[in-house]
């Protein structure tokens, strides 16, 4: 009968047991350093003897320090291999103030862009902790047209600066990025949120311009009435429709995207239906 195969090899070659594998090539770069600095003290200590006789030569001071720094080198990487060191690194990482920020960025819809992007998150030491991709929608929301519009929260060091994270966006294959602080109550899905809105406004109708603030994050949202002039369309300037008027948003720091839109109508809508259903 023929051996299984092992299914992480993809039906290759049988991947080889413990008995194959050679633990030694692990150790032997610490054997090696071990060695050499065993030679160095062996050197610097008969140095040593030959200077206690008379002879002056800095020599075996510096093979002496050579070899106590790689021995002390070689203890210290071992500690911190161990599991308890890779605990203590990241404690000590967790421990490091950080700052939450919301990064929006058009990208081309092709293999690869949103890997370059979190890549470039990744080197500057940011976690990635919410991500929606929304569609581009027609140009008078964003100029320029692009097949999709990702924005990320981020986690990233206290250290960095809105202008580090555009740098890395730029070079990732961003364009037009806009970063701004977030919150934690950013990161509740924004899905979810815009069901429990619509409920909420669903059973009191009276809830609607605190629940639009809540699901636009902007307090500059105010009701117009007819007749009362209506602001032109503009990426920071959304128009929701009501019976008798309109609500007018405003967010001069992040433009509105599309699938906003459509949520803010469907949660006006949902105000609209109770109004209807009492009547």
């Amino acid at each position: 009968m023929s051996e299984p195969r092992n299914a992480a090899d993809g039906g290759g070659h049988a991947s080889p047991g413990p008995h194959h594998r050679h633990p030694h090539h692990r150790r032997s770069w610490r054997r090696e350093v071990a060695e050499l600095a065993a030679l160095f003290l062996a050197v610097g200590l008969a140095h040593v003897l030959t200077t206690l006789l008379g002879h002056r030569d800095p020599g075996p001071v510096i093979l002496v320090g050579l070899g106590l720094a790689l021995i002390l080198g070689s203890a210290a990487h071992r500690r911190l291999s161990a599991p308890g060191g890779v605990r203590l690194r990241a404690k000590a990482a967790a421990e490091q103030p950080t700052s939450l920020w919301r990064v929006r960025a058009r990208v081309a819809e092709r293999p690869g862009r949103l890997a370059a992007l979190a890549g470039a998150f990744a080197r500057l030491r940011c976690n990635i902790l919410a991500l929606q991709i929304a569609p581009a929608g027609s140009a008078s929301m964003l100029p320029g047209g692009c097949d999709a519009l990702d924005e990320f929260i981020v986690e990233a060091p206290a250290s960095l600066t809105p202008g580090d994270l555009r740098r890395a966006v730029d070079r990732a294959g961003g364009a037009d990025a806009v970063i701004v602080p977030a919150q934690v109550r950013d990161l509740i899905d924004p899905g979810i949120q815009a069901l429990l809105l619509g409920r909420r406004v669903r059973d009191d109708p009276g809830e609607l311009v605190a629940a639009m603030t809540e699901l636009l994050r902007t307090a500059d949202i105010g009701r117009q009435g007819p007749g009362e002039p209506v602001p032109a369309e503009e990426p920071t300037v959304m128009t929701i429709p009501l019976p008798g008027g309109v609500l007018v948003a405003r967010r001069p720091d992040l433009p509105f995207t599309p699938t906003e839109a459509a949520r803010a109508a469907a949660l006006a809508a949902a105000a609209r239906h109770r109004q209807w259903a009492d009547e």
